[in-house]
This record gives C-alpha cells, sequence and structure tokens, in this order.
C-alpha cells in the first residue's frame, strides 16, 4: 500500500514537475514528502528492474545440464599452396581416380556461381581457434586459404559419420567442377579418427593417341580392298581432349587428439583439424 502510495505520488510530481511539494504532503506532517517517496519508489522499481533483467539474462544462457556427452567443437581449414602444379615432382596424371563418393551431406560446396552451400548448423568463423592460424598462413603470401568452417557434435563412442562433401577452389569449364573435390569422414570407436579424402585437379591437357598397322587377317582384307597396297606404319596420332587432370591427392586418416592442431598435406592442398571438447562447466 505505502508503495502505491509513494507511485502515485511521484507519478503526479513527474506530470506536475513544479508543483510545489508542500501541497503534496498532505495534512498530516508524518506523511513523507513527494521527493522522498519518489525515491523509494524509485528504488523499489530499480530492484525490480535489476530482478527483471537478471531472470533475463539467466534464460539466456544455455543450460549446462543440456551438454550431451562427448560434445566437441570440430574445424577445419582446407587451404592450397601457391606453387606452379608444373614444380610438383609427383606426376599422377595417370593415377586411377574413382568417381566422387554419393552423399546428402556437404561440409563446403561451392557450386558454378560461387556460392557456397553447407548441411551443417557452421559456428560463426571468428569463434573458431584455428581462424587466427587460417589468417596468418594467407597472410604469409604462400597459401590460399579456400574454407574454414567449424561446427558442435556429439562424437560418442561407435559413431560413424556420414562422408561431408567438399568441393572448392577454382572452376574448371572443360569438367564442369571445382578444382578440389572430395569428402571427409568422422569417426570414432574408443577415439576420434579423420578421414580427408581430396583430390586436386587442373585443366586437362591434350593427349595423343595412335592405331597401330593391322595385321594376320586383317592386313589381307585391307590389301583385297586397297589394290593390294596395305601400309604398315601406324596412322597419325590423333589429339584426344581429357578434361582433366590429376595434379595431387590425400588418402589419410588421422587419429584425433582434443586442442592439438593436425595438419595432412599434399605438395599442393592442405588440411587444418582441431577438436575442441565442450564440458558443461565450459
Amino acid at each position: 500500500m505505502a508503495f502505491r502510495k509513494c507511485w502515485m505520488s511521484w507519478h503526479r510530481l513527474m506530470a506536475n514537475p513544479g508543483t510545489d511539494a508542500r501541497m503534496i504532503r498532505g495534512e498530516n506532517p508524518l506523511q513523507p514528502t513527494a521527493l522522498i517517496c519518489s525515491t523509494k519508489a524509485s528504488r523499489t522499481l530499480a530492484l525490480f528492474t535489476l530482478g527483471l533483467f537478471s531472470m533475463m539474462a539467466h534464460a539466456q544462457q544455455p543450460d549446462t545440464g543440456s551438454i550431451p556427452d562427448d560434445y566437441y567443437r570440430a574445424e577445419f581449414v582446407i587451404l592450397e599452396r601457391i606453387v606452379d602444379p608444373a614444380a610438383v615432382e609427383e606426376r599422377m596424371a595417370d593415377q586411377q581416380v574413382e568417381p566422387p563418393i554419393q552423399t546428402d551431406e556437404a561440409l563446403w560446396v561451392v557450386d558454378r556461381s560461387g556460392n557456397a552451400q553447407t548441411t551443417l548448423d557452421l559456428a560463426p568463423r571468428r569463434d573458431l581457434y584455428l581462424n587466427s592460424a587460417a589468417q596468418r598462413l594467407e597472410n604469409s603470401g604462400n597459401y590460399r586459404v579456400l574454407m574454414t568452417a567449424g561446427w558442435y557434435e556429439a562424437f560418442p563412442p561407435d559413431y560413424e559419420g556420414a562422408p561431408l562433401r567438399i568441393e572448392i577452389g577454382d572452376w574448371i569449364d572443360s569438367a564442369q567442377q571445382r578444382e578440389i573435390e572430395g569428402h571427409i569422414t568422422i569417426d570414432r570407436q574408443r577415439y576420434l579418427h579423420v578421414n580427408v579424402h581430396l583430390n586436386h585437379w587442373q585443366r586437362g591437357t591434350n593427349s595423343f593417341t595412335g592405331q597401330s598397322a593391322p595385321a594376320g587377317g586383317e592386313a589381307q582384307q585391307a590389301q583385297a580392298e586397297g589394290g593390294g597396297f596395305v601400309s604398315l606404319q601406324p596412322q597419325a596420332a590423333q589429339p584426344a581432349s581429357r578434361p582433366l587432370e590429376l595434379v595431387t591427392w590425400i588418402r589419410e586418416t588421422r587419429r584425433m587428439r582434443s586442442e592439438e592442431v593436425h595438419f595432412l598435406d599434399s605438395p599442393t592442398i592442405g588440411v587444418l583439424v582441431f577438436f575442441r571438447k565442450v564440458e558443461a562447466t565450459d
């Protein structure tokens, strides 16, 4: 009741700031002045407001009890070394490469127009531990960072992750794809393991194929049809277009340790990996 009276007095004072406090005092000399009432009301309101904001802030904080076991932040950085592919000692153009794996999950897929797509709920790049490392590598002038991504997920024992598709780098018109493609898979038995399967392609060069001279029965048939003369020289080689040529690849499975940076690389591309376990006390 006292608070209500003070609140009404305070409102009257605010509505008429020029009002004499003696007029509000009333006949009872023990009644507190409007100024005193407004002070108490303000303090009460302040305490009430602080309590309300405290409740709102508490409600916005994550419930630590809801964090599952084996909860991690997984982070990946894929980079390309700035080097002439012709200077790479490895010669992998004739290497047999299996077709891209079919998967509905995408870590980072860039379409022809340059739009990146993902099926993961990625964390802001500024929050990633590897963000500063990626910036230093790019600032060195020796690397081009193609992807920096991280997300939160639970990886319990016996976890079998789906392959995460990756398509990044320059666009190769002749093949209608990105120069770096493949997938990354995360599994866990007793320990976390990351399997990196990436191919680095370049625009293909023309290769030459020839046809050898006919022999045996084919030679006799050709002689009859050609007036008795058969050339034993191979036919002129014809250029065959090869839209893609493999430069290098990464085929590696690495056991992960929490809070350690791992680097998987080839002569032209590299992958930084970092896992941080998130505890309920964080």
